[in-house]
C-alpha cells in the first residue's frame, strides 16, 4: 500500500504545466532560441535528445522556497533521495540520485562547473537561498551530457540563473517556521534600460536553530547581475556568494537508547569538565565564505551560428573549529614538557582546520544549426589551487608552540582540460541521431602527508551516441550509450591507493505526450569498473570514505507521469525501481578474506517513489499533497543487518495563495509548507563501520560492527509572505 500510494514527482499547478508545454512546443517548432539558453546549450537537453531528464521551473520552485536548501526542493524528482545533518533541510544537506552521492552528481551553474574540484562534493550551504536566483533547473539522470567538470556517475544537475527582466520589479520575501527557522530575501531588477541594460540583485539571510540540538545555521548570501542585451548579443557579469556559520551536526547518533529517547542529541562539541560533568563547546562551528564571479558572452552571429564564452573565478576560505580532549602532542607536532617532574604529552585544545582555495578558468562553445543538423564544438580549461592548514588557537598545555603555528600546511593543485564535439542529425521520417565525443585531461597534485604526495595525470576519452525516433506526435522512443571516466578525490587518496572509475551507461526510453497524459519511462543499465562506492565509514573529519569495488552495476526502471484529471486537479506520480549490485565482492571478516558474492551497493534503495496531488480551485489558489517513499537500504556493501536503514514514507502539505492588489504592491503571495504531516520518526542517512578485535585464542580475530544515524525532523512547518512591487 505504501508503494502504491507513494508514486509522485513535485508540486506543480495546471498553469505551470501549460507554461511548460508552451516552452516545449516552441522548441519543437524551431522558434529562435533565447540567447539566455545559449549559456547552457552544451549541457542541456530537450525531448528530442536520447537522455533521461526532468525540468524544474522557477514557478515550481517558488511555491516551496521557504528556506530549505536546493536538494530538498528537488526531493520529489524521480530517483532522488535527500537528507539533512540538522534534520530539517537547512544547513548541510545532501542528495543522491540513482544511489549515487553528491560527489558523483555533476553540477553546473550557467554551464560552469560548481562541484568542488578537489573533494568533488557540492556544498549548497555555501550559497544559501540560491534557488531565489534560479530561472530553471534540469536534472539529467545517468551520464547525461556531463560536458564540463568531472564526469557524472549518477546524474547531472544544470542550473540557469535569472533571465534578463524586461520590466522593473521589487520583491520582499519573509518566512518563518519550526526550530526558529526564518528567511529574509530582498530582490530587485531595474528592467531593461535604454533598450539594452539591466541590473538585478538579491540579498538573503537564513537562520535556524535546527531540529538536532545546537545544529544552528547563520547563512547570508548575495547575487548581483549586470546585463547587456540586443537582438544578437547577450553579455552578463555576475557576482554571487555566501557566508555560512553552522554548528556541527555531522557526528550522528550511535547510542540506540539516545536514538529512541533523545533523538535530537548532538555529540559535537561535547567534553567533560574537571568535575566530570558533560559540557558543550559553544563554538564548534563550520565557518566558510565563498564568492563567485562569472562573465558570460552569448553571441548569435547569423541564422546558423552562435557562440558562448564564459570566464569564471571562485574564491573560498574558511575553517571548522573543534574542541579536542586529551589530544596527543605527536599529532600536533608538539614536544612533551615536564611539569613538577611529570611528563606532559597530551592536552585539551581548540583547533581550526582551514581551507583557502581558488578556482578559475574558461568555458567556450560554438553552435551551428541548419535544417536537420546541429553541431556544438567546445571545451573548457580550469585550475584549482587549494591550501590546507591547521592552527591551535588555545591549549591547556601549549608546549613550545608560537601564535599561529601551523601543525600541518600543504597545497594541492588540479588542472582540468576538456574539448568536445556534439552532433544531432535528423534522418527524416522521425529518426534522429546523436553523437558526442569528449577528451578530458586531468592532473592532480597534493603534497600533504595524509594524501601520500599525489602526482597523477588522467587522460579520459568519453564517447556518447544515441538515436531518437518520433513515431507520431504523441510517442517518442530513444536509445543511448554513454561512456564516463572519473578521477578519485582527495579523500580517496587519503584512505588508500585508488583507481579511476569507469562507467558504461545504456538508456532505453519512451515518452508519451498528449493533452490528457504526459508519460516518461526508461530502463537503464549502468555497468561500472572500479566504482568508488561509499563504504559507509566516515573519516576523522566526517567525510564519507569510498573504495573501489571492482565490477558493479545498477539496473533500473523509472516512470513519471503528469495527469490533469480536470481543470482543477493534477496528479504527478513517479517511481524508480532498481537493483544495484557489487559483483563478487571481497571482504576481510574475522581475519579471513571472503568472497561474499553479489552484494547490494551502499545507499541504493530498490524503490524510490513519490506523488504530488494538486488542487487549484482558482488561478490564485493552490493546494498540494506531496508524498515520498524510500525503500530500505544498506549503509555498507556487505549486506550486514546492522547496516540497514529502514524504509520510510513521508507526506508534505503545500499551499499558495496570491492576493492581487492595485495599491502599494502588485501582489502579495502567501505560502505555507507543513513537512512530514504524519510525524513519522524516520532516518534518511547514517554510517556503518567494522573493526577487528583479538579473540579468545592467539591469532583469533573477531570482526565487530557499528553504526550511526542522522534522525530527521517530525512534523514541522514553514510559512511565508512575498510582497511584489
Amino acid at each position: 500500500m505504501k508503494f502504491l500510494f507513494a508514486l509522485g514527482l513535485t508540486v506543480c499547478s495546471v498553469g505551470t504545466l501549460l507554461a511548460q508545454e508552451k516552452e516545449q512546443d516552441s522548441l519543437k517548432t524551431k522558434e529562435p532560441v533565447q540567447l539566455e539558453a545559449v549559456s547552457v546549450s552544451s549541457t542541456r537537453v530537450t525531448e528530442k535528445s536520447p537522455v533521461t531528464f526532468s525540468n524544474l521551473s522557477k514557478q515550481e520552485i517558488k511555491k516551496r522556497n521557504l528556506g530549505q536548501d536546493i536538494p530538498f526542493l528537488l526531493n520529489y524528482l524521480p530517483g532522488v533521495v535527500t537528507t539533512s545533518d540538522a534534520g530539517a533541510g537547512v544547513g548541510y544537506t545532501g542528495i543522491r540520485v540513482r544511489g549515487s552521492d553528491a560527489t558523483r552528481v555533476n553540477v553546473t551553474i550557467n554551464g560552469i562547473p560548481y562541484n568542488d574540484a578537489e573533494s568533488q562534493g557540492t556544498f549548497w550551504v555555501n550559497m544559501p537561498d540560491f534557488a531565489s536566483s534560479v530561472e530553471n533547473i534540469q536534472l539529467q539522470r545517468g551520464v547525461g551530457t556531463s560536458t564540463n567538470g568531472s564526469g557524472a556517475f549518477g546524474a547531472s544537475l544544470n542550473l540557469l540563473t535569472d533571465a534578463v527582466s524586461k520590466k522593473a520589479y521589487g520583491q520582499i520575501a519573509n518566512s518563518y517556521g519550526s526550530f526558529n527557522t526564518r528567511k529574509h530575501t530582498l530582490k530587485f531588477s531595474t528592467g531593461v534600460l535604454n533598450d539594452h541594460f539591466e541590473v538585478s540583485g538579491r540579498l538573503s539571510k537564513i537562520a535556524s536553530d535546527g531540529y538536532i540540538d545546537r545544529a544552528s545555521s547563520d547563512l547570508k548570501s548575495y547575487f548581483l547581475q549586470g546585463a547587456y542585451a540586443d537582438e544578437n548579443t547577450l553579455i552578463k557579469a555576475l557576482v554571487f556568494g555566501g557566508h555560512e556559520i553552522t554548528y556541527q551536526s555531522w557526528n550522528g547518533l550511535e547510542d540506540e537508547e539516545l536514538l529512541k529517547n533523545d533523538r535530537t542529541f548532538n555529540t559535537a562539541g561535547m567534553y567533560y569538565d574537571e568535575d566530570g560533568n558533560v559540557q558543550f563547546y559553544d563554538n564548534e562551528v563550520d565557518n566558510y565564505k565563498q564568492d563567485h564571479a562569472q562573465l558570460i558572452w552569448n553571441q548569435k552571429w547569423s541564422s546558423n551560428w552562435s557562440s558562448n564564452v564564459a570566464l569564471h573565478y571562485t574564491y573560498g576560505r574558511g575553517f571548522y573549529e573543534q574542541y579536542r580532549e586529551d589530544a596527543s602532542f605527536d599529532e600536533y607536532g608538539l614536544t612533551p614538557i615536564e611539569i613538577g617532574g611529570e611528563t606532559i604529552n597530551t592536552t585539551d585544545l581548540i583547533r581550526r582546520k582551514w581551507l583557502d582555495n581558488d578556482f578559475y578558468g574558461a568555458i567556450f562553445s560554438a553552435t551551428y544549426e541548419k535544417d536537420n543538423v546541429s553541431v556544438i564544438m567546445g571545451g573548457g580549461v580550469n585550475q584549482y589551487v587549494g591550501r590546507h592548514f591547521g592552527e591551535i588557537i588555545w591549549a591547556t598545555y601549549a608546549a613550545d608552540s608560537e601564535i599561529r603555528d601551523r601543525y600541518y600546511d600543504d597545497t594541492s593543485k588540479k588542472n582540468d582540460l576538456n574539448v568536445y564535439t556534439k552532433v544531432n542529425y535528423g534522418l527524416g521520417s522521425g529518426w534522429s541521431l546523436f553523437a558526442d565525443v569528449q577528451y578530458r585531461k586531468v592532473r592532480y597534485t597534493a603534497d600533504g602527508a595524509d594524501t601520500g604526495g599525489v602526482d597523477d595525470t588522467f587522460n579520459f576519452f568519453n564517447p556518447k551516441a544515441g538515436v531518437t525516433y518520433e513515431m507520431n506526435e504523441n510517442n517518442t522512443m530513444y536509445l543511448s550509450y554513454a561512456r564516463a571516466n572519473r578521477e578519485p578525490n582527495r579523500t580517496d587518496y587519503e584512505n588508500g591507493n585508488p583507481k579511476p572509475e569507469k562507467l558504461n551507461d545504456f538508456e532505453l526510453g519512451w515518452r508519451y505526450n498528449s493533452p490528457k497524459l504526459k508519460l516518461n519511462s526508461n530502463i537503464y543499465y549502468m555497468r561500472y569498473q572500479d566504482q568508488l562506492v561509499l563504504t559507509g565509514e566516515l573519516d576523522n573529519i566526517g567525510a564519507p570514505i569510498r573504495a573501489n569495488s571492482g565490477d558493479s552495476y545498477r539496473l533500473g526502471l523509472e516512470i513519471d507521469a503528469t495527469v490533469p484529471i480536470s481543470s482543477k486537479f493534477l496528479v504527478r506520480p513517479n517511481v524508480a525501481l532498481s537493483t544495484n549490485k557489487n559483483i563478487d565482492f571481497y571482504f576481510q571478516r574475522d581475519g579471513v578474506l571472503q568472497n561474499l558474492g553479489n552484494t547490494n551497493i551502499s545507499y541504493s534503495p530498490e524503490v524510490v517513489a513519490g506523488n504530488a496531488f494538486t488542487y487549484m480551485p482558482s488561478a490564485v489558489f493552490q493546494v498540494s499533497l506531496l508524498s515520498k517513499f524510500v525503500g530500505e537500504q544498506y549503509m555498507g556493501n556487505i549486506d550486514a543487518d546492522g547496516s540497514k536503514l529502514d524504509s520510510y514514507f513521508i507526506n508534505d502539505f503545500n499551499v499558495a495563495y496570491e492576493i492581487k492588489t492595485n495599491k502599494v504592491f502588485k501582489s502579495i503571495v502567501l505560502t505555507g509548507l507543513v513537512n512530514n504531516i504524519f510525524d513519522v520518526k524516520y532516518i534518511s542517512n547514517g554510517y556503518f563501520y567494522t573493526y577487528d578485535l583479538e579473540g579468545n585464542t592467539p591469532n583469533d580475530i573477531v570482526t565487530e560492527e557499528g553504526a550511526g544515524y542522522y534522525p530527521q525532523a517530525g512534523i514541522n512547518f514553514l510559512v511565508g509572505a512575498t510582497l511584489n512591487f
